[in-house]
């Protein structure tokens, strides 16, 4: 799996579901907006509904419920995480990374544009707070 850089300041959540899908920013921001979706709306980054509904039409399937962070050892091979989460207005708001594990190695894929490099390791400074899981083998 490859990283995906958001074009989009707010565009992580299409950015991460690109990502999972193997396919580009433009193709999954053309996807989105078929699906009514897009970076301006802060649900894409304060619910889950759009990032799910987004990769269900990528095929992929994702839980429904989110689960709470753990330890980076427990989390599943695919997996949408929740950063840099806070509050603003009493409603949360976060940071859409993917987390992937191959061959038993993690990393996670951060699509914000000024990072030096979009596969990050530094674990102790992402502190996710939950996460969804995604099976990247889809049902198509």
């Amino acid at each position: 799996m490859k990283p995906v850089i958001q074009k989009d300041r707010t565009g992580c959540g299409i950015a991460a579901s690109a990502a999972i899908a193997g396919v580009s920013y433009d193709q999954a921001q053309k996807v989105a907006a078929s699906l009514g979706i897009a970076a301006s709306d802060d649900k894409l980054w304060s619910d889950t509904l759009y990032v799910r509904q987004l990769l269900t039409q990528f095929g992929r399937l994702v839980s429904i419920e989110t689960q709470t962070f753990r330890s980076w050892a427990t989390l599943p091979d695919c997996a949408l995480l929740a950063i840099k989460w806070h509050t603003q207005r009493d409603r949360p708001y976060w940071h859409w990374v993917v987390w992937v594990r191959k061959k038993g190695e993690g990393y996670v894929l951060d699509s914000r544009r000024t990072l030096k490099t979009h596969v990050r390791r530094d674990f102790g400074r992402m502190q996710p707070k939950w996460y969804l899981s995604v099976t990247t083998e889809g049902r198509r």
